[in-house]
């Protein structure tokens, strides 16, 4: 199965839309201090899905792509550490954000929002488990259908998910507002309370960020217990969505891969 006519027009459209804003109004370097207000503001009438307590001392941001490398090694090996370690514990509220750099991670992203809040980040982490099958396939639709109706989808919710305008678009502001106003050069990079963390990171790496800035008398909540292995997740029923387009070493830079 290729992509339709309707999705390369599409890609067209995203990519084109890319190669206007490879070049950012800002640009922060590791350490650097954005504003927490405006990070905590997401542009293009997006809704955060957030892991954790909203009285969490820390709030972490993370901007990934499904297609990153770096992404899917975070992904993969620490972060379910950091979230048994910080946000299942209240310490930490984490917030994992879209950021598109081609068709595939939009698809992706449109797929999680289509399965709901619940099962919003069972379908990232499914996605990045087995980024190896489909990123690199010369079908990578055909591989990104199949997962997903192991997840739930059916052909005709998969295409729902694929064809929402709004949420495209929505996609693509929060994008330009990490390129233009956070000044994000690659994926994966985190804010710390509105420190700038770029490229991969290990959870010692995280810790020493994170541990001075949860009180001292701060009383951890008690982890929460290991989750069973994931079902299959039915998409929501009104929920559905479509394709954007490339942008953001060891973090993956924003420039379109030549």
């Amino acid at each position: 199965m290729k992509f339709t006519r309707r999705d390369t027009l599409i890609l067209a459209a995203a990519a084109s839309a890319l190669s206007l804003c490879g070049v950012a109004t800002a640009s922060a370097a590791e350490g650097d201090m954005v504003d927490q207000a405006k990070l905590l503001a997401p542009a293009g009438g997006m809704t955060d899905h957030v892991q954790g307590s909203d009285s969490a001392p820390v709030t972490v941001i993370e901007y990934a792509s499904p297609t990153c490398p770096h992404c899917a090694t975070f992904a993969n090996t620490v972060k379910p550490d950091f979230v048994a370690a910080y946000v299942n514990t209240g310490k930490v509220k984490l917030i994992t954000r879209p950021f598109v750099r081609n068709v595939l991670d939009a698809a992706v992203f449109m797929l999680a929002e289509a399965a709901g809040p619940t099962n919003y980040d069972n379908v990232l982490s499914t996605y990045f488990k087995t980024q190896n099958d489909w990123a690199a396939s010369e079908a990578p639709r055909d591989k990104i259908l199949e997962i997903a109706k192991q997840l739930g989808f059916t052909q005709e919710t998969f295409d729902a998910a694929l064809t929402n305008q709004a949420l495209f678009t929505g996609m693509e502001a929060m994008r330009d507002q990490a390129l233009n106003e956070f000044g994000l050069q690659g994926t994966p990079t985190f804010y710390v309370n509105g420190k700038t963390l770029t490229g991969d990171k290990t959870l010692e790496q995280l810790a020493a960020e994170i541990d001075p800035l949860v009180p001292a008398d701060f009383v951890a909540t008690e982890p929460a217990a290991a989750a069973p292995a994931a079902a299959p997740v039915a998409p929501a029923a009104t929920d559905t969505m479509a394709p954007a387009a490339p942008a953001a070493e060891t973090a993956t830079p924003v420039a379109p891969a030549q």
